[in-house]
């Protein structure tokens, strides 16, 4: 009897229609796995996302800005606190009942109060419309006056001017909840370890070739440096929000109250009630420049961490750094010697991921046909994925850190094995001394000619025709100690 496997084979060597061979796969595993998947339910295993399976246990708690329930639960809040915000300056009269009711649906919102929301979608085909007969069903909860107040709940508003608030408030919220305190939490880790490794030296690699020693911890705040300063320039962009009616223009306010003022009362609302800075200038939605100018502040990050990465696992692949080994866990199926920086190349990985729809999203989002097209809506609900894949990396670059133990012979050997990077010292110290051409003498030496070793340049030196006390000079460089200015 043949295999599944083996029959497959047979038939698309003997079949002249490849859409036979694809019938045959389809209906042996396709077929198979499709039958079986309508009978299981959404789960860890059954997710098409890796953030929603494998490493759901990691990022789960972001569900709280990027789920479908959350995106529903932040416009509801903006749609209450716009109703009390109406009715607090004077537009209609709202019963102390109906205010108190409205306030508590906002501060018990659930799960079950988002699944009526669905639910009324599939007869509106609008979820932003859902939204608002969920709060008028809410007032009719109410004995008496409910009717007399019911549409004043979205009132004069388009959708966008809902999900242009909602979708920066929550961004706001995860960014200044999450990942700004994931992000310093790594840079203070980053901290730590240079100033551990402060007085550490170490061979530095310029073009993957020895170079001028560098001290360890000097090398870790150059990525503290960068991280400090992408950060100052990402809590510089402002969370922008749209407010102000069908195509920007308060059309519907304006016709119903033209005496109010309501740029000063958008104005007043978005700053004031919901902390976000609302654009003045707007179609139908909010032009999404300063979101794109997170998306790239992110992606500089992210950028910053694969450089880090990557450096980290060529130390590790140097042997400047071994790595905590745990019971149970294995290398390699195959080699059972091997610890490898998985921690390191999965940050990578989640990092390039992050990089791809952050640029994608950046690139995107600032264009809209005319006074509004829908592409930023598909886009918009997509920016929880690049964001989860950044959390993931950052906590795998924090557990790759804990794992390592620096290899402090290793690097000595490196050092000693590489006298020839004292050469510049040399060099610079006999142009000070006005000594001829001392660069291209000691170009003749080293450059090209392998292993150049302590008694080689001591050699050198002796045969230098300066006086005794500046050959003494000389021969205290060694690649040990010609580290430079030992920096803060």
């Amino acid at each position: 009897m043949y295999t599944i496997e083996q029959r497959f084979r047979i038939q698309i060597a003997d079949s002249p229609d490849p859409y036979f061979s694809f019938q045959f796969l389809y209906a042996n595993f396709g077929g198979k796995s499709t039958t079986n998947h309508n009978m299981m339910e959404l789960n860890t295993l059954t997710a098409i996302s890796p953030i929603d399976g494998r490493y759901r246990n990691q990022v789960q708690h972001l569900d709280d800005y990027f789920s479908e329930y959350a995106l529903i639960r932040y416009r509801v809040l903006v749609e209450v606190e716009y109703f009390h915000f109406l009715a607090k300056n004077r537009i209609f009269t709202l019963p102390a009942p109906a205010r108190k009711h409205l306030q508590s649906v906002l501060e018990h919102f659930g799960h079950k109060d988002a699944v009526w929301i669905k639910q009324k979608e599939k007869t509106t085909n609008h979820d932003v419309k859902a939204v608002e007969y969920f709060l008028k069903a809410k007032l009719d909860e109410l004995q008496t006056g409910s009717k007399d107040i019911q549409e004043w709940i979205h009132f004069g508003l388009t959708s966008q001017d809902i999900n242009n608030t909602a979708i920066p408030l929550l961004w706001k919220h995860a960014v200044e909840f999450e990942y700004l305190p994931a992000l310093l939490n790594l840079k203070r880790q980053l901290q730590m370890l240079a100033r551990d490794w402060k007085d550490v030296p170490m061979l530095a690699r310029t073009h993957g070739q020895p170079a001028s020693p560098t001290r360890l911890g000097k090398e870790i705040m150059v990525f503290v440096e960068r991280l400090e300063n992408q950060v100052e320039l990402f809590i510089q962009v402002p969370f922008s929000a749209k407010f102000g009616g069908a195509t920007g223009n308060f059309n519907a306010h304006h016709v119903a109250f033209p005496r109010k003022d309501w740029v000063k009362l958008a104005n007043n609302f978005v700053e004031g009630t919901l902390g976000l800075q609302r654009q003045q200038y707007t179609t139908q939605i909010e032009h999404y420049d300063n979101l794109a100018a997170h998306f790239h502040a992110m992606e500089r990050i992210n950028t910053i961490l694969i450089d880090f990465c990557r450096d980290i696992w060529t130390y590790v692949s140097m042997d400047y750094f071994s790595q905590k080994t745990k019971a149970g866990e294995i290398g390699s199926s195959a080699m059972p010697h091997k610890v490898n920086p998985i921690d390191f190349e999965n940050a990578e990985g989640n990092l390039g991921v992050a990089n791809a729809l952050f640029g994608h999203f950046a690139a995107k989002l600032p264009i809209s046909r005319l006074q509004r097209d829908l592409t930023d809506s598909t886009v918009l609900r997509n920016i929880g994925v690049p964001f989860a894949h950044t959390i993931l990396a950052l906590k795998s670059i924090e557990k790759g850190l804990d794992k390592l133990v620096l290899n402090r012979p290793r690097l000595e050997n490196d050092l000693e094995n590489n006298w020839a990077v004292v050469a510049e010292a040399i060099q610079t110290v006999l142009r000070r001394e006005n000594y001829p051409q001392p660069y291209e003498a000691l170009k003749e030496l080293t450059r090209g000619k392998g292993s150049i070793d302590k008694l080689a340049i001591h050699q050198f030196v002796d045969k230098l025709k300066i006086s005794q006390a500046l050959k003494k000079e000389l021969k205290k460089i060694t690649p040990r100690n010609y580290t430079g200015i030992s920096l803060s």
